[in-house]
């Protein structure tokens, strides 16, 4: 039973779309997040991937903003939002994909330089593990 981790392990039940029309509030819906990581009791970090150069909506932009300005205020938290160019038929490498932008400390910022989102993580935890954080 030793599954390599963070494979799709039911391609069925993962292509099936959500359908949120029926939990409207007002002109509110729920929102989805493409990844969650929480790291050892010590921070969290959460990615949403977009393809090409889509933009987020308004509405999920400030639910994911406000949700990582309050996490951040108890923990380091980081924000990731990426782009891919994956086709519709083709699996994302969430990984590979490209930060177009990350919120951390109450702030939105976009890279000075290409990094994708593996690498970003990557060395946010490794600051957790210093005990930092971005």
């Amino acid at each position: 039973m030793d599954e390599p981790r963070g494979i799709i392990r039911n391609r069925a039940y993962a292509a099936q779309l959500r359908d949120f029309s029926g939990m409207r509030f007002g002109n509110i819906t729920p929102t989805d997040i493409d990844g969650f990581i929480e790291y050892h009791d010590k921070g969290f970090v959460f990615i949403e991937n977009k393809f090409g150069q889509a933009r987020m909506s308004i509405g999920q932009r400030l639910a994911l903003q406000r949700l990582i300005d309050c996490l951040s205020q108890v923990k380091p938290s980081l924000l990731i939002i990426a782009s891919h160019m994956e086709g519709a038929n083709e699996d994302i490498d969430v990984g590979e994909s490209i930060v177009t932008e990350y919120r951390s400390r109450g702030k939105w910022i976009v890279p000075a330089t290409k990094i994708t989102v593996y690498r970003m993580v990557d060395e946010f935890l490794k600051r957790l593990d210093r005990k930092g954080g971005l």
